[in-house]
C-alpha cells in the first residue's frame, strides 16, 4: 500500500501546525511539527546564552541536544528537550528568532533531517514546515504550500501568544515574523519556497474551518480518504 506522506509547507503563522494537527486527527495520520524541532535547538542554545550567529558554538552544543516528541491522551504532539517539556517554551518570540538563525547551519539541519524521514517512513504522516517538499520529503505522496497576506498571520500569531503572555505586543510579534520571513526565504541551506509540484493554499481570506475544508478537499483528492 502506498505510504501516505503530506508536506505541508509555509511561512510563520499561515496556520500550518493548527491545520496539519486537525487533518492528522480527521484522517488519522501521525502529526509531525517539524518547526517545533528546529525551536527546540534554538531554545536550548538561547537558555546556553550562546548567540544565535555563533554557528562555531552552536554545533559545539549539538551533541548535548536529545529531542523527543511525545504525544499526551488527547493525541497533542509534546516537545521534550532533555527530558524537560518545553512545548509552551518553544513558542515565545525569542525562542522563534532563535529557532530561524539556528535552521540556516547546514549542520543543525543535518542534525535534524534523519529524525523527520524517519517518521514519514514508518508512518502514514503529515509534516509541517518549511522546507519538507522541497530537502525533508522531496517524494511526498502530496505537497502543500499554504501561505497567507502577512498582517493577518502576524495577528493569528499575536492572538495565540497573548494568552500566554499579556505584555506582548502585536507589533513585536510582526517585527519578528517579518525578520523571520526574511531569514527563511533568504537562507543559503534550504529557504522557505514551495516546491515545483506543491498546491498554493492561501487562506487569507478562510477562517479556520474553510482553512480545514480546503485541506482536506486537498487531501482526499490525492489519497481518496
Amino acid at each position: 500500500m502506498e505510504q501516505r506522506s503530506i508536506a505541508l509547507d509555509g511561512p510563520a503563522g499561515a496556520g500550518k501546525s493548527t491545520l496539519a494537527k486537525k487533518a492528522a486527527q480527521h484522517f488519522g495520520l501521525i502529526y509531525v511539527d517539524t518547526g517545533a524541532l528546529y525551536r527546540c535547538v534554538g531554545l536550548y542554545v538561547l537558555r546556553q546564552n550562546v548567540d544565535s550567529q555563533d554557528i562555531f558554538e552552536i554545533v559545539k552544543l549539538l551533541p548535548d541536544i536529545k529531542i523527543e516528541m511525545k504525544h499526551d491522551d488527547e493525541g497533542i504532539q509534546r516537545m521534550i528537550l532533555n527530558g524537560e517539556d518545553v512545548t509552551d517554551d518553544i513558542r515565545i518570540p525569542e525562542a522563534s528568532k532563535y529557532a530561524s538563525d539556528v535552521s540556516a547551519i547546514p549542520e543543525v539541519r543535518a542534525f535534524l533531517l534523519s529524525m523527520q524521514r524517519e517518521m514519514a517512513n514508518k508512518y502514514d504522516a503529515i509534516l509541517d514546515g518549511r522546507d519538507i517538499g522541497t530537502v525533508v520529503l522531496p517524494d511526498a505522496g502530496l505537497k502543500i504550500f499554504i501561505t497567507a497576506d502577512p498582517e493577518k498571520r502576524a495577528y493569528r500569531r499575536y492572538l495565540e501568544l497573548k494568552d500566554k503572555d499579556d505584555t506582548i505586543t502585536f507589533e513585536e510579534v510582526r517585527d519578528a515574523m517579518v525578520s523571520r520571513d526574511k531569514n527563511d526565504s533568504e537562507r543559503a541551506t534550504a529557504p522557505l519556497k514551495a516546491a515545483d509540484d506543491a498546491v498554493l493554499l492561501d487562506t487569507s481570506e478562510l477562517d479556520l474551518q474553510e482553512s480545514f475544508f480546503a485541506l482536506c478537499d486537498l487531501i482526499t483528492g490525492r489519497f481518496g480518504l
